[in-house]
């Protein structure tokens, strides 16, 4: 199969049968084989059965439920586990993001051989407490990660099926798939201006509270990408410099009190102050010690991503 088209779905009755009928008429008309899987993502304005109706009208349109609303990163990563096609391309399904795109997007993966392409709203249709904040985001996600993208958060992109299948999404990462790929070790990561269409039905699913969120995410990803599997190498080492400076307070403290001056150690502030140094560094230290423990002994400690294997049938990655 060629291509599988995820949209995330979370009440939008009123678009999803137009976007099924675009993205059909692109396919079409480009002789793809195909899947469009929506994931309703515990709407209650009915899209589920709007959904329902598209999959029996068209079997190459599939449907997923959750019970309740988990968020668009759950809905993503339920859609990447049962797709199918070589290449995967996510959309929203407010129809600001354009079927159109999909031809270009497509070669971009089978023939320039891009691992991932992220989608550019360079011209957005959206007001300014939407766009200034997200010019903000980007841009600090783009100098923290390393990865040159200019629209991290819009929902158009194109992935290797090889790189859906390697990452997981939970929480609100979808926002930082580019991160999450590029520590994956899928470093290509390509960029294509795209069309944004303003938004006709509905409202917005997010509010101010997303950049929050947002932020910490980034934080949680850059460190976990970076120290999750050996955390030592992060409290460790702060730690050990913040007892360091802790204990060369207490010696200049004890070298004034015996040499210098007749007071007590606890009468100066700087006692305390490299006291509670070395306290923290203790702890920090401790930390790092505990979270190596657990990483080490942590299920998947062995499971590593293999590129490619040669005169190999299958190859095992679990413990048996």
């Amino acid at each position: 199969m060629d291509i599988s088209v995820i949209v995330p779905v979370y009440n939008e009755v009123e678009s999803v049968p137009e976007l099924a009928a675009w993205i059909e008429k692109v396919m079409d008309e480009n002789n793809f084989s195909y899947e469009v899987i929506f994931i309703d993502d515990g709407s209650k304005d009915g899209s589920w059965k709007i959904i329902e109706a598209q999959t029996q009208r068209n079997f190459r349109l599939k449907g997923i439920r959750f019970q309740r609303n988990y968020g668009k990163s759950a809905a993503l990563n339920q859609g990447f586990s049962a797709s199918q096609g070589e290449v995967v391309i996510t959309m929203d399904a407010d129809l600001q993001d354009s079927p159109d795109e999909i031809p270009e997007l497509y070669k971009m993966i089978k023939e320039e051989e891009y691992d991932m392409v992220s989608g550019w709203k360079k011209k957005r249709h959206d007001p300014l407490n939407k766009t200034i904040p997200s010019k903000f985001f980007n841009g600090a996600t783009a100098l923290i990660s390393g990865i040159k993208l200019h629209d991290f958060n819009c929902g158009l992109k194109a992935y290797d099926s090889d790189v859906i299948k390697s990452i997981e999404v939970y929480g609100e990462m979808h926002r930082y798939i580019p991160v999450i790929a590029k520590w994956a070790g899928f470093s290509k990561i390509g960029e294509k201006v795209v069309q944004h269409y303003p938004r006709i039905y509905g409202k917005t699913k997010f509010g101010i509270e997303r950049y929050i969120n947002g932020f910490l995410d980034l934080l949680s990803i850059i460190f976990v990408g970076k120290f999750g599997k050996r955390p030592m190498h992060f409290f460790g080492l702060i730690g050990t410099i913040v007892f360091f400076v802790g204990f060369i307070i207490a010696l200049y403290l004890a070298y004034t009190k015996f040499f210098m001056a007749e007071f007590k150690m606890t009468d100066r502030p700087l006692f305390y102050f490299g006291l509670l140094a070395m306290v923290l560094g203790v702890q920090l230290f401790l930390a790092g010690f505990l979270g190596e423990l657990i990483s080490r002994s942590a299920h998947d400690k062995d499971r590593y991503l293999i590129a490619k294997t040669s005169g190999l049938e299958e190859l095992k990655t679990d413990d048996s």
